[in-house]
């Protein structure tokens, strides 16, 4: 296995930097807790969205809160201090932007003056379109001291995103590592880049099932200690308690790491100044739309061969057991019964039952369904009841359909589910443009999962050049210990990460294993995130093998072990030559908005993400490390929030990284282009123009665990450059304008904040 990015990446510290508690500031430690102790108490609230200004329940209040800003904006006006730290922002500006911004930016001195968007200098690569700049001070509305507050709190929680990015092998954005070397006084080099190693797709007439030039075994020795697997040379090794030199995470610094971001969240003028910036953002794409939009239109049609329906799109987050329309799994259904009615097909009390047999105990005849009593649609009545919503994996309302069509691991060891997803997976060859990445399920009930999982998967081939496979550990220990069949949260952890450890170290032992992860691209987190946990997540928190109660841990405890686990895990494949994997959560959907800080640390990309809107930090901070969301508005607005009520278009508007997803067509679509209908409806209902939908499709597939051989063909060469020089409009279709205006608003934004930390690390010299 050769992989595309191994010779371009440097040799990283192979350490855990760990952080003792006595180096934190308590205050942030409290202010944390509180944040966290909030968030639980209000976790079971069912009200809609909020924005960010609180409804003026006490405008006198209000009043006073204003008057006390305003207050205090005008003391600093007579504040000579305060005069002069403004002057050495504006002269640090106008002398040095060429030494602090990175060369192969082309930032001149003229952007002292801007404040909406950057003036580039105008040179081979520059564009001509209308920008929009604002002149004066910059730091109109805000004090200093808030201003150089909020900048250190940001660039703060940028560092500690990267630093865990990059221990995991995930993705972390050019330009803001850029902005980052810059704010230390350092230059940034394209060697440093850490990226995910994805495995190419077989060439055409390759085997994809090929049992060859696997690697060979290594025979190390594994522990599960404390919930992470630890790898040693031998037995000896283990023996001496001396592992391999890995990078092994510490709760401890997780949790101060954790407190850093969640005190963020309650910091006032961290809040005032993200808020600000992200109103900014909205009203400047706007007028960027309302100047451009002819421009970038000019731009699309003089491509030749490629528009919306033949650019690139892959569906990020769609769950394999749902992955088909509800007429799809009719006919199929339908199908069968016709062709094998006197097929074995399950094993119930002992007794083997054929397929007539099982209708006939269900009292229906297949020939009678429709889509309406099949029942397998999300409605009205699960709006917020997500119990409701799974019961709607039953076909029918019966367990047994389920089991026959949508298991791996049944009767007829999952001959009917194989058959469905590459009836699913032909549909999206034969379209060409689309991809997937449907999820499968390992619950931790037992290590052999992997194995079955693994053997279903070659032994029907169900491998398609336009699927990779995502695996969801549903968050589900309280059920397993309630009925005995674990008996701590230790024993999940190592059924699920052990047998992929074991794949790794002895591949020859574990040859279907190691074939199978090959098209794995990364984990995910599942379950209903408005479900309550009373347990508050610390350092102080039981260690896994200690957590035997029946009570489930809560979101940021699941979050931490699993991205502990598939990091030491990235780290060994890597040494190895193999394939990395991605930690993409569902986060945000519903829930304590703590669950989007946990994955701010931890995830390469979240689902859902739509509790950032209530908090204009976070929010902020997503769209600075530019933290890919897969969001699927048919979905929410089934399950927890209206259509219309869907950020997706404010986000997109503000320059997050959003992509279109189904999720569940089976439950949300109506076509067999699920897709297709998703993005014909957003594109509709909030009015999307042409180089918006192809945006979102580029997105997509940025963000996608495709290899990096796929992303160059779909995307261009230069992909992984920022702003225009990484587009390559005859493959994308989105305007250079589009992508321009993009870059430099992120450079923008990313400027204030490292400005302000370098002129209070200077501070002293320039006075």
């Amino acid at each position: 296995l050769v992989l595309p990015t191994a010779s371009r990446l440097i040799e990283m510290p192979r350490q855990f930097p760990k952080v003792l508690l006595s180096e934190v500031d308590e205050s942030v430690r409290l202010l944390a807790e509180k944040v966290y102790a909030s968030a639980l108490k209000e976790e079971d609230t069912k009200d809609s969205l909020s924005m960010y200004t609180v409804s003026e329940d006490c405008p006198i209040g209000m009043n006073q809160v204003r008057e006390r800003e305003m207050l205090k904006e005008i003391a600093e006006q007579y504040s000579e201090e305060s005069t002069k730290r403004k002057k050495s922002f504006k002269m640090k500006r106008s002398q040095s932007l060429s030494q602090q911004f990175p060369s192969s930016l082309n930032i001149c001195p003229e952007w002292a003056l801007s404040v909406v968007a950057p003036l580039f200098t105008p040179g081979a690569h520059s564009l001509e379109f209308q920008r929009v700049t604002i002149s004066g001070d910059y730091c109109a509305g805000i004090t200093v001291e808030d201003y150089e507050q909020a900048a250190k709190t940001l660039i703060k929680a940028l560092f500690i995103r990267e630093k865990y990015s990059r221990l995991a092998y995930h993705r972390f954005p050019r330009t803001t590592a850029q902005f980052l070397r810059s704010a230390e006084n350092q230059k940034w080099n394209v060697e440093e880049e850490i990226l995910p190693d994805m495995c190419p797709c077989p060439q055409e007439g390759e085997d994809p099932y090929t049992t060859e030039g696997i690697p060979d075994d290594l025979n190390y020795a594994l522990q599960m200690k404390d919930g992470i697997v630890y790898v040693y040379n031998d037995a000896e090794a283990l023996k001496q308690q001396q592992p391999r030199s890995l990078p092994y995470p510490d709760l401890e610094t997780f949790a101060i790491d954790l407190s850093h971001v969640l005190a963020m969240i309650a910091d006032g003028p961290t809040k005032t100044y993200c808020h600000r910036r992200l109103n900014f953002m909205a009203s400047k794409f706007y007028l960027h739309e309302m100047l451009n939009e002819m421009a970038e239109l000019k731009e699309l049609k003089r491509v030749p061969h490629r528009d919306f329906y033949n650019v690139r799109k892959v569906d990020t987050h769609i769950h394999a057991a749902a992955c088909m329309n509800q007429k799809h799994l009719l006919k199929f259904i339908q199908t069968t019964y016709k062709t094998e009615a006197d097929r074995v097909v399950l094993e119930k009390g002992g007794q083997k039952l054929t397929l007539k047999q099982v209708f006939d105990t269900l009292t229906m005849d297949p020939y009678d369904l429709t889509v309406d009593s099949l029942d397998v649609h999300a409605g009205r009545q699960t709006f917020h009841r997500f119990d409701k919503f799974n019961s709607k994996y039953n076909p029918v309302g019966a367990s047994e359909l389920r089991e026959i069509y949508l298991k791996t691991d049944n009767y007829i060891k999952g001959e009917y589910f194989a058959r469905i997803i590459k009836e699913v997976a032909h549909e999206l060859e034969e379209s060409k443009y689309q991809h997937a990445e449907p999820r499968m399920s390992i619950y931790g009930r037992s290590p052999v999962e992997w194995e079955s999982l693994a053997s279903w998967f070659i032994q029907h081939k169900v491998h398609s050049p336009n699927m990779r496979w995502v695996i969801q550990v549903p968050r589900i220990y309280d059920i397993f210990k309630s009925k005995n069949i674990i008996p701590n949260y230790a024993k999940l952890l190592e059924n699920i990460f052990l047998p992929l450890f074991k794949a790794t170290v002895n591949p020859q032992k574990n040859k279907e294993m190691h074939v199978f992860l090959k098209y794995v691209t990364g984990f995910d987190s599942v379950d209903d995130e408005s479900k309550h946990s009373d347990h508050m997540f610390s350092y102080k928190s039981p260690k896994p093998e200690e957590w035997t109660s029946g009570e489930n841990p809560p979101y940021s405890y699941y979050l931490f072990y699993m991205y502990a686990n598939i990091m030491v895990l990235n780290n060994l494949r890597k040494e190895r030559g193999l394939n990395t994997f991605q930690f993409r959560p569902h986060c945000g959907e519903a829930g304590s908005i703590t669950h989007l800080v946990s994955a701010f640390l931890t995830a390469d990309n979240i689902s859902h993400g739509l509790n950032l809107k209530k908090s204009p930090v976070l929010q902020y901070l997503y769209y600075l490390a530019q933290v890919p969301i897969a969001m699927s508005p048919l979905s929410n607005n089934s399950l927890f929030l209206e259509y219309s009520k869907n950020p997706l278009k404010e986000f997109l508007q503000k320059g997050l990284c959003v992509s279109l997803s189904t999720d569940d067509p089976m439950q949300f679509h109506y076509t067999k282009e699920a897709l297709m209908e998703e993005y014909a409806i957003a594109a509709q209902l909030w009015k999307l123009s042409t180089c918006d939908t192809c945006e979102i499709a580029r997105n997509s597939v940025l963000q996608s665990g495709l290899s990096h051989q796929e992303k160059m063909h779909f995307l261009g060469p230069n992909y992984l450059q920022d702003g225009p020089e990484g587009n390559d409009i005859r493959r994308t279709n989105v305007a250079q304008i589009r992508m321009a205006y993009r870059h430099e608003t992120l450079c923008n934004e990313l400027s204030f904040l490292v400005e302000a930390v370098k002129t209070e690390a200077s501070g002293t010299q320039v006075e």
